[in-house]
């Protein structure tokens, strides 16, 4: 019996490592804050919002060693404005101001502001960015007049103003402190009510949504610091309300991925890591570990066209990213990665950036995030590639429906980007939520999201070989099918937008936005169902029919691609009708946004080609009876409001047979000669024979329901046989919902009030004995109850008075001792806000309808976490409290830490006294139930020390 126990003081003495162990255990995991430190609500006057008055001596110094490149940059910035201030300043004229879209203003401000920062003594550059701001505060409105409905302009160029205020305060006059000020409480406020009534309050993951909170919590945070707490905490908390609740459903994108596409989703993250960012620094709200976060890197790095110019385009896009990626791709690497990948991705993007022509940055977002990418930046991680760099990678998009092979590669011969398309409406993940009824405390229906940047490009495909675009997407255009590289049928089917052809359900005759929230475009999804390489070669396959009308009686449309070699890609399109089905055509479109194609015919077999220089990129086209139309060649020309102006194509029409038809089209590049081209088919499969110079292909490709093998595919290359088998199919495992989601947010939430709480103790403590004190506890209370609030200010004068009477060492007690005096102003501007909204929001619904109706009564976040509310305790779970942690900086710490660590110091003091004890004088004792006493004592003494332990990291005690 005695041996049981004879190993106990080892574990004892395991335990009590334990807690010098579990740092190193944990920072092998992502840590939520991302090391930023948290301030508490401890600040020093402005700058605060990204950095603190003592960072800018250091900051100044990085920018002639370690930053810089990127102080170069936004040097580079400055000096244009200096140089061409006519170019740049806003004007004064608020006609002209509004006259068209002018998120530039607030875009270049950031940078000039920075560029302030870092070189203060630049002649000209301080009074520049004050006549800058001096403009924009002179105009009445920041909206656009021809689109008074959309706030984004007006959140640029708030979000720029704010900043620079922040940054540049101390360089200000006190008239330009307060007018500013000003200007940003007005900004701030139309925001603040427009969140109610606007499409970005509700509608969640689309790009304005971050880009419109952000601007309201940055004029928030600088409200804040200038002491009008009580309104500003209403505008943080119903930012932190919406944009909550989109980092929990983007738990459910699990592939990195955004739906809107590379260009709008750096529009998208350009914002959304600046959250990240600000509710760590000022409310402790860590999402550094999100599940979302951490594999966004492949969204950047899979999508590269090779030679880093250009990415995959699809939804509405430019040739690359609207904003960034280089600011994006240093914050995930400082944050997230921590491994060298994002500033080696960064660098190489910037090395081979396009100064003019097609996929040059646009004018008014080229300096937008120079800023953010200086502060973000970590020279500590050495750059570094991944380590799958050089070689061609098949990856897919799971949430997305997108798959792209050979991304991030230099453009050189045999370097070939090929990417395929065919995927749920908005993606799976929200998809799915609006199909399967998930989160139904939030989300109700289609109304929640907004895919109209998206395109009817169900089963359509991307070829670049070579790193020379061959089939491209037809970038930011109106939203019909023919405008992808996707299939039209012929039929007289109503609705549709060129008849007697129909295109996906989701495209839109009369409108600038795709289709998605009623009828059958509520419910279009294409399928992958395939995605695999062997040998070298690519097979992908994508099921479409979903995506086209019901009346089409369309069973299976299945796109087939195969990647023969590196120059040669084979596709192969299957269309199974019902019996009765009306359609008896089909017809193809190819683009490509830079080249013309011409015509070409070999052997009765029709094609097009390209010319890259001296180079032909050509394709040709047959179906199963060996039959080749000739295609028609053209060019789109796009109505006035797009960024483009059209896109040049290649349309094929073919018959089409009950029950199925098969139409082959191959692409080649210089590299690769084709000599011979047919094919042959029957209910099972199609046979493909391909001889090039060098090699002779032939292709199985088993098309139907049903198979006698279970194969995808099988390809003979010469004497070798390459095999696509369907055990390795695409297996969709959509994720669960998010576990106590109302809660995970609430628990969030609760952050918010602490702060400004500490901003209260602050501002009184500062302000005692001083006479501004009167006016200072007006503007605390000035949304309070009148009567009650002259009450208030009459016994903290009093209390004020006394403390000048009174040893000047207890102020900063005193100062907490008025806040106590207090009543709790933010639950109650809380109160009376809630009740404000559900008057308004009734009136507004009975107003306006459709604004009603899609505003909704349900997305009002006006609670108290502990109170009881629908949906806001789940399985009996309570909320977390939140305590506010000192930083370094502070004026103290917190009582709750102060008990800690006191229990902390006692009990690890215990611990010890009962250790000795036991290792020297019961050690040996005669009763065995003396000893096993001791040591349960101890062994509950240890684990209250652990729980010590663990609230005193998480208090930072």
């Amino acid at each position: 019996m005695r041996t049981h126990t004879r190993g106990a003081p080892t574990v004892f003495f395991i335990s009590l490592l334990w807690p010098l162990l579990a740092p190193a255990v944990a920072a092998a995991e992502v840590d939520p804050s991302g090391g930023i430190p948290f301030m508490g609500g401890n600040y020093n006057g402005h700058p605060m919002l990204y950095f603190n008055r003592g960072d800018v001596e250091e900051m100044q110094y990085a920018a002639t060693g370690t930053h810089r490149e990127m102080a170069r940059r936004i040097r580079e910035a400055g000096e244009i404005m200096l140089e061409h201030p006519e170019e740049y300043l806003p004007p004064w004229s608020p006609a002209e101001f509004s006259a068209r879209w002018n998120e530039v203003y607030g875009n270049n401000l950031g940078v000039l502001s920075m560029f302030c920062v870092l070189y203060p003594h630049r002649a000209g550059a301080l009074d520049l960015a004050k006549d800058y701001m001096e403009r924009m505060a002179a105009q009445p409105s920041w909206l656009v007049k021809d689109a008074p409905w959309d706030e984004v302009p007006l959140a640029h160029s708030l979000v720029g103003f704010a900043t620079a205020y922040d940054f540049l305060y101390e360089y200000l006059n006190k008239g330009q402190q307060e007018r500013f000020l000003q200007v940003i409480g007005n900004a701030s406020r139309l925001m603040y009510e427009k969140s109610y009534v606007r499409g970005w309050g509700f509608q969640y993951l689309h790009n304005h949504q971050p880009t419109n909170c952000v601007a309201l919590l940055t004029g928030s945070l600088v409200y804040m610091t200038q002491g009008y707490l009580q309104e500003a905490y209403l505008w943080t908390k119903q930012v932190l309300s919406i944009m909550e609740k989109s980092m929990i459903l983007l738990q459910d994108v699990t592939d990195g991925s955004l739906y809107e596409g590379v260009a709008y989703g750096t529009y998208t993250t350009r914002s959304l890591f600046q959250y990240m960012f600000l509710v760590q620094r000022h409310f402790a709200i860590g999402h550094f570990n999100h599940p979302w976060l951490l594999k966004h890197f492949a969204f950047l790095y899979r999508t590269i066209l090779p030679g880093f110019q250009r990415t995959v385009a699809i939804a509405d896009s430019n040739y690359n990213w609207f904003y960034g990626p280089e600011s994006q791709l240093v914050f995930l690497d400082r944050y997230v990665l921590r491994n060298g990948s994002g500033n080696w991705l960064a660098d190489l993007i910037h090395q081979n950036r396009v100064m003019e022509g097609p996929g040059q940055a646009g004018k008014g977002q080229r300096w937008c995030t120079l800023h953010t990418e200086f502060i973000w930046y970590d020279p500590g991680l050495f750059p570094k590639p991944p380590s799958d760099f050089g070689t061609s990678q098949l990856h897919y998009f799971e949430d997305w429906g997108v798959v792209t092979y050979g991304s991030a590669l230099p453009a050189d011969t045999n370097r070939t980007f090929l990417s395929f398309k065919s995927g749920k409406l908005g993606g799976r993940a929200i998809f799915d939520i609006v199909h399967k009824n998930k989160y139904k405390e939030w989300i109700k229906g289609w109304r929640n999201f907004n895919a109209g940047h998206e395109h009817p490009d169900q089963n359509t495909f991307t070829f670049v070989p070579n790193g020379v675009p061959f089939i491209t997407e037809a970038l930011y255009g109106p939203k019909y099918t023919l405008l992808n590289n996707a299939v039209l049928f012929g039929s007289a089917t109503s609705g549709s937008c060129f008849k007697p052809w129909v295109g996906q359900v989701t495209e839109a005759c009369d409108s600038k936005w795709l289709k998605y929230k009623v009828g059958l475009a509520a419910d279009t999804q294409g399928r992958v169902e395939a995605t695999m390489e062997r040998q070298g070669m690519v097979f992908i396959r994508g099921e479409g029919s979903s995506a086209y009308s019901p009346e089409l009686k369309i069973r299976n449309f299945q796109r087939n691609l195969l990647l023969l070699h590196p120059q040669l890609l084979l596709l192969v399109d299957h269309i199974h009708l019902d019996p009765d089905s009306p359609t008896r055509v089909m017809s193809a479109f190819f683009h490509n946004t830079d080249l013309p194609f011409q015509g070409t015919k070999i052997d009765g077999v029709h094609g097009a080609f390209v010319s890259h220089g001296e180079d032909k990129y050509k394709m040709f086209w047959m179906d199963d009876t060996g039959y080749s139309n000739k295609g028609v060649l053209g060019y789109w020309n796009y109505p006035r409001g797009y960024p483009y102006n059209g896109s040049n194509y290649v349309n094929v029409t073919m018959p089409l047979r009950y029950p199925h038809t098969r139409v082959a089209y191959i692409f080649f590049g210089p590299g690769v000669d084709v000599q011979s081209f047919s094919l042959r088919g029957d209910d099972q499969r199609v046979d493909i024979y391909l001889a090039t110079k060098d090699h002779t292909y032939t292709i199985y490709l088993l098309t139907g329901e049903v198979t006698s093998k279970p194969l995808f595919a099988m390809v003979l290359l010469d004497h070798k046989k390459i095999v696509f088998e369907k055990a390795a199919a695409v297996v969709d495992s959509p994720p669960e919902e998010v576990e106590e989601y109302v809660n995970v947010m609430e628990d969030n939430l609760q952050h918010v009030k602490p702060v400004f709480q500490q901003m209260e103790r602050h501002i009184l403590g500062r302000v005692l004995n001083t006479a501004s004190f009167r006016k200072t506890a007006e503007r605390l209370l000035q949304f309070s109850d009148k009567k009650k609030t002259e009450e208030v200010i009459e016994k903290m004068f009093a209390m004020s008075k006394k403390q000048g009477k009174s040893k000047g060492g207890k102020k900063v007690n005193l100062g907490e001792k008025l806040s106590e005096s207090l009543p709790d102003i933010f639950a109650q501007i809380e109160v009376n806000e809630k009740k404000e909204r559900q008057r308004t929001s009734k009136r507004t619904y009975e107003d306006s309808p459709e604004e009603g109706d899609t505003d909704s009564r349900a997305f009002m976040d006006y609670t108290d976490g502990r109170k009881n509310r629908k949906g806001a305790f789940v399985k009996g779970r309570k909320f977390k409290e939140v305590h506010m942690v000192a930083t370094a900086g502070s004026e103290g710490l917190s009582s709750t830490a102060s008990y800690i660590r006191l229990f902390l110091l006692l009990n690890t003091a215990t611990f010890f006294l009962l250790l000795a004890v036991i290792l020297t004088r019961f050690q040996r004792a005669r009763s065995l139930h003396t000893q096993r006493c001791f040591y349960t004592i101890l062994l509950i003494d240890c684990f209250i020390l652990l729980y010590l332990y663990s609230s005193c990291s998480h208090t930072q005690c």
